[in-house]
């Protein structure tokens, strides 16, 4: 069993990894810090899991999750972290991720999870379960898996400070564009100033706060 831990937090991927090889017969894991380093390694070899945190320093774990389950298609991805954001777990699992583990969980849970997504199975715990669900029935408008690819690219260009000449230069298309997009944005989403671009890149996990 190959698993892949992606971590920013040395003692973290230390005391997980330990874990993981201590209690799984033939585990071998192996550790990486950030999201190039977790590239890397997946271009390298085949994992059968990828352990990924959705804190990742200056990279928010759903991009990178998002960027390996459509660059390899079969990998499974169980995500991680000490924020229990119903939000940012639900855009987790659309974005192809088989389960979900809090940091703060007993370390069977995290066994168990492993060995139902190897299998095959996804995971959630039975409490986080019942809030997705729960979330998803009450849950209306300002989703941003609604977005096409260029809307959810100028959306995060906004929302990571960009003025509208930058994010159109990125881009390679007009400002004009820009502009056009960023007004069905502001209907589509229910928003009405950039702030709130910010707002809602951060609770969807596109955007860390810095700690």
């Amino acid at each position: 069993m190959k698993i892949l831990l992606v971590d920013d937090h040395a003692i973290v991927r230390e005391g997980f990894s330990t874990l993981l090889s201590s209690v799984l017969e033939g585990a071998v894991v192996t550790n990486a810090k950030n999201a190039q380093q977790a590239t890397n390694a997946l271009r390298a070899n085949h994992f059968d899991l990828i352990i990924l945190d959705i804190n990742l320093g200056a990279t928010s774990g759903l991009t990178l999750a998002e960027y390996i389950v459509q660059r390899w298609e079969h990998a499974k991805v169980l995500m991680f972290s000490m924020f229990d954001d119903i939000s940012i777990i639900d855009r987790a699992m659309k974005l192809g991720a088989m389960g979900y583990v809090s940091k703060q969980s007993e370390p069977d849970v995290l066994i168990s999870a492993v060995t139902s997504i190897i299998k095959g199975r996804r995971y959630l715990e039975h409490n986080t379960a019942i809030e997705l669900a729960t979330f998803n029935l009450s849950h209306s408008g300002g989703n941003l898996t609604d977005l096409t690819q260029r809307e959810l690219d100028i959306f995060l260009g906004i929302a990571n400070g960009l003025c509208r000449k930058q994010v159109a230069e990125s881009l390679n298309i007009s400002e004009k564009t820009v502009s056009n997009v960023i007004t069905q944005l502001k209907r589509k989403l229910e928003l009405q100033t950039n702030a709130e671009f910010v707002h809602l890149a951060i609770k969807q996990g596109y955007i860390k706060i810095a700690s």
